[in-house]
C-alpha cells in the first residue's frame, strides 16, 4: 500500500529511496495493528513529517477503520525524530493538517499514481 507514495521532494518512490522497507512494517491482524518505521533521508529532512503523513493518509485511507495505525521514524535516523513523531501520533494534529488545503494537497500529490 505504501511502497508507491512519491517523495515529495524527489523524483522517485519512498521504496526506491529505502524511506520505507518491508521488514520495517508490522501488521497484527488479530490485534488490528500496523507499524511502519520509515527511515528519512538524510538526519535533518525537512518533509520527514510530510512523508509521515502521507503514510498514514494512504493506510487511513486503504485499511478498515478497525486498524490502529503507528507510523513512527526508524530510532536514530533523524536529528527531531522525538517531536516528528509526537505529531504523527496525536490525531488532533493530523486531523489539523488535513484541514489545510495548501497541505493536504502536497499529501495527495505524494500519494497520486505517476503516469
Amino acid at each position: 500500500l505504501i511502497r508507491s507514495i512519491n517523495d515529495p521532494e524527489h523524483p522517485l518512490t519512498l521504496e526506491e529511496l529505502n524511506v520505507v522497507e518491508q521488514v520495517r512494517v508490522k501488521v497484527n491482524d488479530a490485534e488490528s495493528t500496523v507499524s511502519v518505521e520509515f527511515t528519512p533521508t538524510i538526519p535533518h529532512c525537512s518533509m520527514a513529517t510530510l512523508i509521515g503523513l502521507s503514510i498514514k493518509v494512504k493506510l487511513l485511507r486503504s485499511l478498515p477503520e478497525r486498524f490502529k495505525l503507528d507510523v513512527h521514524i526508524t530510532p536514530g535516523t533523524h536529528a527531531s525524530e522525538h517531536a516528528v513523531n509526537k505529531q504523527l501520533a496525536d490525531k488532533e494534529r493530523v486531523a489539523a493538517a488535513l484541514e489545510n488545503t495548501h497541505l493536504l494537497e502536497v499529501v495527495n500529490q505524494c500519494l497520486s499514481a505517476r503516469s
